[in-house]
């Protein structure tokens, strides 16, 4: 049974780390309070007017970017003055400053008082706006962990799931031979992003590490290289693998009984695949992938025979 989504909370720390790279980001100043501060309010806002001394809807709960306008507006004050309207923010979550633009020292000083981190972005103002909230969107979003191991074979995310020792990892470790790649071994992390799309990734701590029954712990890049890991994955099929023995249930053989399941509120595909003894499950997954795929780009070969048959028997009547 999988779990309730959880409700991440994000600390300054989490999107300094998320965005270091997207984001163009450094730290300017007191990087030591980032990690205990808490951003309450997924979304990003430039405090012209609160600086200006308009405090009556300032969403002191954001990230606060400091931009080319209110940098200049705040260089055209008297000096005691810039202090003072800096220190009327409060104890924002952080502070942001675009450009690459340096802190003044009367911000340095007022902003360490505060202890209030300071991050530096190289990006222009408008595009850190943009992409900066995206990125909070995302580190918000409903996310599961679930357990599973989650594989992108030829672009598809495939996540594999059945009982403990029923051989998920040895079949991602063939397809990894094959050329394929491993995103997530025995537990998989899902997320909605704000596309609306379910986002696969591992747990950090056993990131680019599989578990292989007999043979133990392996590290997946230094046996094959770092082509062969994905940090993160759509997630565009679920295959349930099940020992089944023959007569005891039905198992789809056509294709057009189309299962899925709810992740997140998004249908996902999914297949159940019966396991037997010398069954290679491996080409069995690889191929449902090469189907799936063909199913995103609008092509279903089941329903295509069917017209078919159905055409080829009308003629007959």
């Amino acid at each position: 049974m999988w779990k309730i989504p959880d409700s991440p909370r994000i600390t300054v720390a989490d999107f300094f780390e998320a965005g270091r790279r997207l984001l163009q980001l450094d730290w300017a100043a007191n990087a030591e309070h980032a990690q205990g501060r808490e951003i309450s309010e997924v979304a990003l806002n430039r405090p012209g007017l609160a600086l200006a001394g308009f405090l009556r809807y300032y969403a002191h709960r954001r990230l606060q970017v400091l931009g080319l306008a209110e940098m200049t507006y705040l260089s055209s004050l008297p000096v005691p003055l810039r202090s003072e309207r800096l220190r009327a923010l409060g104890h924002v979550p952080a502070i942001v400053m675009s450009r690459g633009r340096l802190l003044p020292d009367y911000a340095r000083r007022t902003f360490e008082e505060l202890r209030v981190p300071v991050i530096r972005t190289h990006l222009v103002t408008g595009h850190f706006m943009n992409a900066g909230t995206v990125l909070l969107q995302n580190l918000a979003s409903p996310r599961v962990r679930v357990p599973g191991t989650l594989v992108e074979i030829h672009g598809i995310g495939v996540l594999l799931e059945g009982e403990p020792g029923i051989g998920k990892s040895e079949i991602a470790m063939a397809l990894i031979k094959r050329g394929h790649s491993l995103v997530a071994d025995d537990t998989t992390i899902l997320t909605r992003d704000s596309t609306g799309a379910i986002q696969g990734s591992a747990v950090e701590l056993t990131r680019e590490h599989m578990e292989i029954r007999g043979l133990g712990i392996i590290h997946v890049p230094s046996l094959f290289g770092i082509s062969a890991m994905r940090s993160e994955r759509r997630l565009d099929l679920i295959i349930r693998m099940q020992k089944s023995p023959l007569g005891e249930q039905e198992i789809d053989r056509t294709g057009l009984d189309t299962a899925t399941r709810n992740v997140l509120g998004v249908e996902i595909p999914l297949l159940t695949v019966p396991v037997a003894a010398g069954r290679d499950l491996t080409n069995v997954v690889e191929v449902a992938a090469l189907n799936q795929r063909l199913k995103l780009i609008g092509r279903n070969t089941a329903r295509e025979l069917d017209e078919k048959l159905k055409v080829a028997l009308s003629r007959k009547d």
